[in-house]
């Protein structure tokens, strides 16, 4: 398998149409995992319509990989990215089962700013957490980011609008 950036653990790659099948069952198994937070693509149109949305140039998708088995053990996106003065986008991601808290998203997340700080050129990432996700607000304070502020009623989730606490990183001069 070729990988964007790699570690001792894990690789970053590109989701491809090949992919369907094995997303969709991890994020079905993960369901449970992930909710209140977020509903990851576990249809095939769900997921024929988040490879649109990342061909589009102001999104960027990456499936965190097993390098020993290559399985997807999450994914990661940054969406929203604006060039210009901004260089700027929104960092989104999640672990499925059985990868969840064994390290696998933080290093995955880890490679992926690497790369939108590098090769995309991005000058700041925001994640933006709902408040009670305590996870995801380990990982992000882990590789990172630094809490900025709270947004009542930011996002619309799981059929509900929902609070978030804006998290956010830049590159380092």
């Amino acid at each position: 398998m070729r990988y964007l950036r790699t570690d001792e653990r894990v690789g970053i790659r590109r989701p491809r149409p090949a992919d369907e099948d094995e997303f969709i069952a991890a994020a079905r198994r993960s369901r449970e995992l992930h909710q209140p937070w977020l509903a990851a693509p576990d249809t095939p149109e769900e997921y024929a319509a988040y490879l649109r949305k990342n061909r589009r140039r102001e999104n960027d998708g990456y499936l965190i990989c097993d390098r020993e088995s290559g399985a997807i053990a999450g994914y990661a996106n940054i969406s929203g990215i604006v060039l210009g003065a901004l260089r700027g986008g929104y960092l989104g991601y999640a672990a499925f089962l059985p990868y969840s808290g064994t390290g696998h998203a933080s290093a995955g997340v880890r490679l992926v700013i690497e790369h939108a700080f590098t090769v995309l050129g991005l000058h700041r990432l925001e994640a933006n957490i709902q408040p009670g996700n305590e996870p995801s607000k380990r990982l992000a304070r882990g590789l990172g980011f630094r809490l900025e502020g709270f947004s009542p009623d930011y996002l619309f989730v799981g059929g509900a609008w929902r609070d978030h606490e804006r998290w956010a990183m830049t590159a380092k001069p």
